[in-house]
């Protein structure tokens, strides 16, 4: 909403946090009608619920007549602790993936017919594809899986959508047939019809529907990743369900680029459609003054999946995270997205034009999406003053570092704003390894978005040397420094410790950089001159059993491989076996916290 710069509610960038047992009272005049939310912007707050709807009905009346009209609130909502999410995110788990059915593997591409795309994706050094980062346990509409709105035969009713999701789109679809979509982020749109509509994390959207003469019809909020969905009802008797919306096709990356390559002939029937704007028209001119002064920017929209880093032109809210502008001049984003994930980018404090085309008819919106390796162009005037921030209404990628600030300059010259816990780069702890009953290997490690302080282990429980001698409990372990350069490339500097024969302690550095077919190289050269070179790979062979392996020289200790499988047990353990060709044959249980 357009509200002074002191109450939008930024904690810390725009307005100090309401501490517990504090009141704040915040009071402004209305400059606006129709549609809109609000949600706490501290911490992780909005997955755990601290949201709800604002609507304001225009002086005169809506421009649109309805019978009556209804808000939905539309959420995802999972069992877990938001931070217990976030971490899961960060540490690259695949739990997700798996819990939700859409983990990729070898058996699954060979079902799918899609085997070549499968090593295709490997080879391009990518990880598996997902259209939806979490598994949640629920999709709701006001709380609820399913409510019942009502209404008489022959009404038109005016369905205001809000999409409150931390990290979910929906897809919304009338079983009663095309719905009438007359407003988007609170603002009016010339009315016409739409099959089936995307709405993004933050995203309002107004839409008709005319109850039908008998029966109870459904209007179903389906989750992008097609995982669940939630449900409305209009009417009274026999139930009438929506359409299913076709799964995505994960194995074949194509069809997700092709649908932002072939945006301008969408029809809007298509079964998994894009965002509806260049069929959207504002209903009175949008364009800018002629003569005010014009500038462009280009953001980049990047990030990293299996570090969960997400970024604008490289760079994370941390690194970079103020954007200056003018008061008077008009502000053209493009925005392009260089990733294989849709991205809802909203603006504090100002609407923009969506521009698609239209020309003095381009819809204004907050809120707009990027589809994946797809670009939108936003123009906006810069007529507000002080520091609004603008970022990725997915909240774990805002927490993970995809935001700025646009600061005004009239503030002067010696104005820093402050960027408050949106640029903090927090650490995370995590532990994964396996006890099994001729050896344990692991590592704990403390990662924030470009390091990694860790210790690693790999100890033989029992070993035979070739005269036959006994030894137990031999070990290396290394307690390093790893910095990322991107999410090919990191170096390494750490200290080894070692009891093993003709070993001894000392200091090592290196480089680690990810091959074609996700095989992860490393480099070493240690303080005892000697040279050490490894290989690893992963191999996912069903949803629950992949395939491991690892080959090392080392120019002092010379050669040394395993191989093994994990068997998925739950988001914490595995059942493993491994062969190691120094601690021989064995099992046990692996672990990942």
């Amino acid at each position: 909403m357009l509200v002074p710069n002191s109450q939008d509610g930024v904690p810390d960038v725009t307005t100090p946090p309401i501490k517990p047992g504090e009141t704040r009272v915040f009071e402004f005049p209305l400059r606006q009608a129709g549609t809109y939310w609000y949600h706490s912007h501290t911490d992780l707050q909005e997955q755990s619920g601290v949201y709800g709807s604002i609507v304001i009905e225009p002086k005169n009346g809506e421009r649109v007549k309805t019978a009556r009209d209804h808000v939905i609130v539309l959420s995802d909502w999972t069992r877990e602790n938001p931070h217990e999410v976030m971490r899961s995110l960060m540490r690259g788990s695949d739990w997700y993936a798996f819990k939700k059915g859409a983990m990729q593997s070898v058996l699954g591409a060979a079902k799918a017919g899609s085997l070549a795309d499968f090593w295709d994706r490997e080879r391009s050094r990518m990880p598996a594809m997902d259209v939806s980062d979490v598994a949640y346990d629920a999709f709701l509409a006001n709380g609820q899986r399913s409510i019942d709105l009502g209404g008489k035969p022959g009404e038109r009713i005016r369905l205001r959508f809000i999409n409150a999701g931390a990290a979910t789109y929906f897809y919304l679809q009338s079983a009663t047939g095309p719905t009438t979509l007359v407003a988007s982020d609170g603002k009016d749109v010339k009315p016409f019809q739409i099959k089936r509509l995307l709405i993004g994390m933050a995203e309002t959207y107004d839409v008709v529907v005319r109850v039908p003469q008998s029966g109870r019809w459904e209007i179903r909020a389906t989750s992008q990743d097609g995982t669940g969905h939630a449900s409305m009802w209009i009417g009274s008797g026999m139930s009438h369900p929506a359409p299913e919306v076709p799964k995505p096709e994960l194995y074949n990356m194509d069809a997700h680029l092709m649908a932002a390559m072939d945006e301008e002939e969408a029809t809007g029937n298509e079964e998994r459609p894009l965002s509806p704007y260049r069929r959207m028209r504002a209903v009175e001119s949008t364009a800018f003054d002629a003569s005010l002064p014009r500038r462009t920017i280009e953001l980049r929209l990047s990030g990293d999946m299996t570090r969960y880093v997400w970024s604008f032109n490289g760079k994370t809210m941390a690194e970079d995270g103020v954007i200056k502008i003018k008061r008077g001049e008009v502000l053209r984003l493009e925005l392009i997205n260089d990733s294989m994930m849709h991205h809802p980018l909203h603006l504090h404090g100002h609407f923009f034009r969506v521009v698609e085309g239209q020309g003095n008819e381009a819809p204004l919106k907050h809120t707009v999406d990027v589809p994946p390796m797809g670009k939108r162009t936003i123009e906006f005037e810069a007529d507000e003053q002080g520091d609004w921030l603008f970022h990725c209404h997915l909240l774990y990628h805002m927490h993970s570092g995809m935001a700025r600030v646009f600061s005004y300059e009239e503030q002067g010259a010696d104005h820093r704003p402050n960027l408050g816990e949106h640029a903090r780069d927090p650490f995370f702890f995590m532990a994964d390894g396996s006890v099994q009953n001729h050896m344990s290997m692991g590592m704990l490690t403390l990662m924030n978005a470009h390091n990694d302080f860790y210790g690693s282990w790999d100890v033989g429980i029992h070993h035979h040397d070739e005269d036959g001698h006994d030894h137990e409990f031999d070990y290396e372990a290394d307690v390093a420094w790893r910095r990322v350069i991107n999410p090919d490339l990191a170096t390494l500097l750490g200290w080894r410790f070692t009891n093993r024969e003709d070993e001894k302690d000392r200091a090592f550095g290196g480089i680690e950089y990810r091959l074609p077919y996700l095989v992860h190289s490393t480099l070493q050269i240690d303080s005892e001159g000697d040279v050490r070179v490894g290989l690893e790979k992963s191999l996912q062979l069903t949803d629950r059993i992949s395939w491991f392996a690892g080959l090392q020289y080392d120019s002092g200790s010379l050669w040394e491989w395993t191989t093994g499988a994990e068997y998925l047990l739950s988001k914490r353990f595995s059942l493993v076996t491994q062969y190691h060709s120094e601690h021989g044959f064995g099992a046990g249980l692996g672990f990942r916290f």
